[in-house]
């Protein structure tokens, strides 16, 4: 269980540095509305510019607790809770604009991997 546990820290951690350091300016098909990039989406959802870096910032702190989290277990459940308030907070901004239930899959579905490994962790 303690592996399992592990390898999700680290799918998360790697799958949030991946949208918000490799591919924040790429279209995807989960981004909310019609928008190309992270900064389009935080306006679709009605969010000031600023905003779009106080979030990348923790999302980014959060991500790297997880990683190191496989090393140093007292990181792990901060990052886990912390980018599950996010994740939720995502959801709910899919919902607001109406997106279709595909757009907000992967925030979903990072949420409840959040609460396991929160729950989980030691």
């Amino acid at each position: 269980m303690e592996t399992l546990v592990s390898v999700i820290q680290v799918v998360i951690g790697l799958g949030i540095l991946n949208v918000w350091l490799l591919r924040r300016t790429k279209a995807t098909a989960w981004r909310g509305q019609h928008a190309r990039n992270l900064k389009e989406e935080f306006g679709v959802y009605g969010l000031p510019p600023w905003f779009m870096g106080v979030v990348g910032v923790f999302k980014i702190l959060f991500a790297v607790f997880l990683i190191l989290g496989v090393w140093l277990p007292s990181l792990t459940r901060p990052g886990a809770i912390g980018m599950a308030v996010l994740m939720l907070g995502a959801v709910s901004m899919h919902i607001k604009v109406k997106d279709p239930l595909k757009k907000s899959l992967p925030a979903f579905t990072m949420l409840v991997l959040c609460v396991v490994v929160a729950l989980v962790a030691a």
